[in-house]
């Protein structure tokens, strides 16, 4: 109907087209008839008529062509809009198709194609693609919500029998709230708790908890070492997961029927390899291996809980043993005072022994000592220091000897094995070790002994690094007899900034009544007196911050008896400056204490005894604050020491220069620039080649190799060449290359002597 309303319309143009050209030939027929007085009778007068007017003529030819040529032109353009109708409904087909896609994607229904589309249309791949998008990041989605779920599932689990664990002292009580929240969580119906138990030599296991379907129950059971799932889980120490559970092993059935349950685990409660029972959790339903894990942890967890509630019955049987050596301890109070007597002396006596020995290190040259070997122990290279620190005067004297000449005999098999490892490619070493100079002297070292591989990663040198510490070791060795001293003669432990114990001497475990095992986990809250943990904590909180404090303090024994100590702590810190641990060392005072409570008369005396001796160890204290400043500030000026060292390789005699494995020069000293007399800026990022003649890259094996990239160059041999200078000048010197692996990254240096310098 549309396509004939518009043919109609389309016929309308050439009609009107039609009359008004055949209008204007028609008035200008008559104005040219009336102009010249002419008259029409026959058809030949009025071509005659045409044929002398012109105008008329072109009048006529317009009244047929413009309509025809209308015609075609409308035509043309109703062809043009039919097509243009028809893409224009196909779009709308392909835009209702693209709607109805886009809201099954918004609904998550992705099972649905666009079939009507075109295959290759570029918009059916983009929808496609994005419907595969969608729906694989709605299945990464669910599986993250799974697995969120899970982890969750056993973090809230984890948590609750953790607070059923600690809030339970009560073992019966214990057993059963265990077996009632697990049988319950995991959506099982039964469980029981069988606890190993021993008598007359015979061991068996107890049903000490029972819980089914939501009530607890009570059974008198007992199952003998070695029988049943029972104990074969128990002796194997395995989980045992049965899927089918026979006829008549479960006993207790539900009111609403006598339906068994058909999934069965039985888990051993197993801590550090020490069997405590047994738990056996039944269910209905499958049990997954979330359940499985999850029920195994809580075994594991309730047997530590069970280690550690034995653990307290034999620690409370200690208590009691020690209580007969208490009186003891009472005649060693003045032997413990002389010995913080003779601590403090001590202590003064290692702070002058420390500033000696801190102002002859700054004397000291802090330039490394270096040597290279073969694996086989023969030297291959020493640098000045090592020269000059084991006395010796040219490389000639110690090159191609062999390792053992600069060690004692007494050091010669602990060295082997170390050097047996390395030369095999083991792992590094470092500490202190002991060499033996030319003339017999000591020299004692902070050496470090490392694999330089080949490039197949076997071992190909052993690069040897060290300080002097010679002066360092001795005032160590005699640090350590003091440090002895005081651990003989007076209460030293040593807590971390949380006030955990990580070391103690051996009066400690005298006084407190412990065994190292049972120090293990100890707070220094823990050895307070319940009733001083208020004014203590406030006093610790300073302490960790950097304010050491000294005074008496009462304190409880492992056996439940008041004690009292007297002594200061003291903060260590790190190199920043913060504080790393806290050391405490003092002495027994309890019958001082005990002296002072029994004659309140002489109080008054014993206070201002007490008031001096407090500004006695304040003072002590604060000298060794400040000899431990006086010690930051050492260590700073060591640190200052290290760069300076790290300086010196740019500030080095000998010509240094470092290329990349691609024959990059990346580092270029400035002997190397006063020698070839090319500025750094001009080799850096440049080939080695530019220091050598063609003649000598061609004709010299070493040359060729070295300023060729790959891992063929001649290392660890030192070698007569000749380089090129910025003045085209060549230059016979002594060359050794060194090779270094850091990870993935090799480089190459070169260490350049004039041949002058070298036979200096």
């Amino acid at each position: 109907m549309e396509f004939e309303d518009s043919r109609r319309n389309s016929n309308l143009p050439v009609i009107i087209s039609f009359v008004f050209t055949f209008f204007f030939f028609l008035v200008g027929l008559i104005i040219d008839l009336i102009t010249n007085d002419k008259e029409i009778y026959s058809f030949q007068s009025f071509l005659n008529i045409l044929i002398e007017n012109k105008v008329l003529l072109i009048l006529l030819a317009q009244v047929i062509l413009i309509p025809v040529s209308l015609v075609f032109y409308l035509r043309i353009i109703s062809k043009i809009q039919e097509k243009i109708g028809k893409k224009i409904a196909s779009q709308e087909t392909k835009n209702r198709i693209v709607t109805e896609y886009i809201g099954h994607l918004i609904d998550e229904n992705y099972d649905e194609e666009l079939e009507v589309l075109d295959n290759k249309d570029i918009l059916k791949k983009s929808l496609t693609n994005l419907r595969n998008t969608l729906k694989t990041n709605k299945q990464i989605v669910e599986k993250q919500r799974t697995e969120d779920e899970k982890r969750n599932w056993h973090a809230e689990g984890h948590a609750r029998f953790g607070e059923i664990l600690r809030n339970n002292n009560d073992f019966e009580k214990l057993a059963f709230n265990v077996v009632k929240e697990l049988t319950d969580y995991v959506g099982a119906i039964q469980g029981g708790f069988f606890h190993l138990e021993e008598e007359n030599g015979n061991k068996f296991f107890n049903l000490i908890a029972f819980y089914a379907y939501g009530r607890k129950k009570y059974a008198d059971k007992t199952t003998p070492w070695g029988k049943g799932l029972i104990g074969t889980a128990a002796r194997e120490q395995k989980t045992i997961h049965m899927e089918n559970i026979p006829n008549g092993y479960v006993s207790v059935t539900s009111g609403l029927g006598k339906t068994n349950p058909n999934q069965l685990i039985v888990a051993p409660m197993v801590s550090e390899g020490e069997l405590f029972g047994v738990l056996e959790i039944t269910s209905l339903n499958e049990f997954t291996e979330d359940h499985i894990n999850f029920i195994e942890k809580v075994a594991g967890n309730t047997a530590s809980t069970l280690s550690t509630v034995r653990m307290n019955l034999q620690t409370s049987q200690l208590l009691k043993e020690s209580k007969e050596q208490a009186q003891a301890l009472a005649s060693q109070e003045e032997e413990m005072r002389q010995n913080m007597e003779e601590l403090k002396a001590t202590q003064e006596e290692a702070a002058r022994q420390a500033e000696r020995f801190l102002r002859l290190e700054n004397t000291v040259n802090h330039t490394m000592i270096r040597a290279e070997y073969n694996i086989d122990g023969i030297l291959l290279y020493a640098n000045t220091n090592f020269l000059k620190k084991l006395e010796y005067t040219s490389n000639s004297q110690v090159e191609g000897k062999h390792i053992s000449m600069f060690l004692s005999k007494k050091d010669e098999e602990w060295f082997n094995n170390i050097w047996k490892n390395l030369s095999q490619g083991g792992r590094h070493f470092e500490g202190y070790m002991k060499h033996v100079s030319k003339s017999g002297k000591d020299l004692w070292t902070m050496a470090t002994y490392t694999c330089i591989r080949d490039e197949n990663g076997e071992a190909e040198r052993i690069l040897f690094l060290a300080l002097d510490t010679t002066e360092q070791k001795k005032i160590s060795l005699n640090l350590e007899g003091f440090v002895e001293a005081v651990n003989r003669s007076s209460i030293k432990i040593e807590f971390d900034t949380t006030g955990n114990i990580k070391t103690f001497s051996e009066l400690f475990l005298y006084l407190f009544k412990y065994s190292e095992k049972e120090v293990a986990g100890l707070n220094v809250m823990d050895l307070i007196d319940p009733l001083e943990l208020e004014t203590f904590g406030k006093k610790w909180e300073n302490i960790v911050n950097g304010m050491n404090f000294e005074g008496q303090f009462k304190v409880k024994s492992n056996e439940g008896k008041e004690c009292w100590i007297q002594g200061a702590f003291s903060c260590v810190y790190n190199m920043y400056g913060e504080v790393e641990k806290v050391i405490f060392i003092g002495h027994d005072i309890t019958n001082q204490k005990f002296m002072e409570i029994e004659f309140k008369n002489q109080n008054e005396i014993l206070k201002k005894q007490e008031a001096l001796l407090r500004e006695s160890e304040k003072e002590l204290s604060r000298k060794l604050r400040e000899a431990k400043l006086e010690m930051q500030e050492q260590f700073k000026e060591i640190e200052n020491n290290k760069i300076r060292n790290e300086r010196t390789l740019e500030g080095a005699l000998d010509a240094i220069i470092q290329t990349s494995k691609d024959n990059k020069i990346i580092f270029y000293n400035k002997a190397a620039e006063l020698l070839l007399g090319y500025k750094k800026e001009e080799v850096l990022n440049k080939n080695v080649g530019i220091l050598f003649s063609e003649d000598t890259a061609i004709n010299d094996s070493f040359v060729s190799k070295y300023i060729q990239p790959g891992d063929s160059k001649l290392v660890g041999v030192r070698t007569e060449i000749k380089m090129l200078t910025k003045d085209s000048n060549e230059l016979s010197v002594l060359i050794l290359l060194s090779k270094a692996q850091v990870e993935k990254e090799i480089t190459y240096t070169a260490f350049i002597q004039t041949i002058e310098v070298e036979l200096f």
